[in-house]
């Protein structure tokens, strides 16, 4: 059929509150044209993150009913525990409030000043947790994953070539090496077996550990599932199975792929960086059997991370997105193509060319979806990344804005409005103007920077 039809059923619902366009011009002003800041009780369809943003089932609102506040030795911490080791097997499990915890933790005990941190892609709080200590992240994805239009089907994948000469090149500064999976601010765009694997093989050679930054490890299975050679008939239990076979550790915001509102862990196989994170586990989160979480936390993660898996649901959640993003490539709007799993990326900086990227078209298209439909929506692009650490700004690779669509939350009808609205913002989009940055903190600057317009340019 090509219908997409929820595969479950809505049994409890939250009410939106409609807004004027002169409210929602009002509200954006008074935030400093930064979407973070704005109440979401004055947003419309929220895409700002699907992070933490999931609508949890009815077994998991059971669970949380069943779940154990002892302070030591909970069986909501047995349940949690067993459940991950199910699908990745690490001997160490480490559970924090949620993964930008378990970031901080695993790099103060791997990084200083002298060391590099790869990866394919980190995501803004991984950059922040590695830049915090003094290390460098460095991003080596592969060419295509910086070209918005090619149509690779793993465009999140590493550079193994240019790994392995990173790797030679910094012999005795590298700790370990990081893959995202999906890679986020690469377009939501998945990682194959392959490459995980041929990633594998360098560490090895290298004698250095390789982790995986796994929020969204289910989304990225199904797309091996379905574009990769060799693994069309394997379950996606069996795949997650295997792409953790490859690694020695892990961090994790159970907020995406685990369908909870808080939460996450940090796995790792190594005893002595075990034994390290959890002593500052213990002064920073909280006792090892349920760090900074409670223990009915620990039962609705368990419970998600069995219903991530099922194919339906993944079916579903693949087909959706990329039902809004091939409506918005009808209207003319340029993506960040094949589509990802939990967004559409919008390719700001050709949408709106008359916009510099120091000017920050990401945010003219953000501040217009607002302002037109009540949308919120997230920069990716110099905001986010164009700040470096020496306090210098340059372009990012990629000026996007990113619609993240929160898991089991909206219906068709919502995203059918939402096209409605790129529709309106399409036929204005010469009029838009950038923006210039007016206060920011020195670091993360997109979450609480303020914001002004720029006057347009008279020819």
């Amino acid at each position: 059929m090509k219908t997409i039809i929820e595969p479950f059923r809505i049994k409890s619902v939250e009410p939106i509150r409609m807004t004027t366009r002169k409210e929602r011009q009002a509200y954006i002003k008074e935030v400093h044209y930064n979407l973070f800041a704005l109440d979401s009780d004055h947003v419309l369809i929220d895409l700002l993150t699907d992070s933490g943003t999931s609508a949890m089932s009815a077994s998991q609102w059971a669970g949380i009913m069943r779940g154990d506040e002892s302070y030591a030795g909970s069986p909501s911490y047995h349940r949690f525990e067993h459940t991950i080791k199910d699908l990745m097997p690490f001997k160490h499990i480490i559970p924090t409030h949620q993964g930008r915890a378990a970031e901080r933790i695993l790099f103060s005990l791997v990084s200083d000043d002298s060391k590099l941190i790869p990866s394919n892609t980190h995501f803004d709080t991984t950059r922040a947790n590695v830049e915090a200590t003094g290390a460098q992240a460095v991003d080596l994805v592969i060419a295509e994953g910086l070209d918005p239009e090619s149509g690779h089907p793993f465009k999140g994948n590493i550079d193994l070539e240019r790994l392995d000469q990173f790797l030679i090149d910094n012999k005795g500064h590298v700790p370990l090496v990081m893959i995202t999976v999906t890679n986020n601010s690469g377009g939501g765009q998945p990682v194959s077996m392959k490459n995980i694997k041929g990633a594998r093989k360098i560490c090895d050679r290298h004698d250095i550990p390789l982790f995986l930054d796994a929020c969204r490890f289910a989304e990225n299975a199904y797309f091996i599932k379905l574009r990769e050679a060799g693994y069309e008939n394997a379950s996606v239990k069996d795949i997650v199975r295997e792409m953790f076979s490859y690694a020695d550790g892990m961090t994790m915001s159970a907020k995406k792929d685990a369908l909870v509102n808080i939460g996450g862990w940090l796995a790792m196989n190594d005893d002595a960086w075990a034994l390290k994170a959890r002593n500052i586990l213990i002064l920073t989160e909280g006792f090892p059997t349920y760090g900074g979480l409670a223990g009915r936390d620990l039962e609705a993660v368990a419970l998600g991370l069995e219903e991530v898996i099922d194919e339906d649901y993944l079916q579903y959640r693949l087909a959706s997105t990329q039902y809004l993003g091939d409506a918005l490539q009808s209207i003319g709007i340029p993506l960040i193509t094949p589509v990802g799993g939990h967004a559409v990326y919008v390719n700001a900086a050709k949408l709106l060319p008359h916009i510099p990227a120091l000017s920050y078209p990401g945010q003219a298209l953000a501040v217009a979806l607002y302002e037109v439909g009540g949308i919120r929506s997230c920069e990716i692009g110099s905001i986010m990344f164009g700040r470096q650490p020496d306090g210098s700004e340059m372009p990012a690779k990629m000026e996007l804005v990113r619609l993240a669509i929160p898991r089991r939350v909206y219906t068709q009808s919502h995203i059918d409005y939402v096209i409605e609205c790129f529709e309106e913002v399409y036929q204005g989009k010469d009029e838009l103007v950038g923006f210039e940055i007016t206060k920011e903190p020195p670091a993360l600057r997109h979450f609480t920077a303020h914001f002004a317009p720029l006057k347009p340019v008279i020819a």
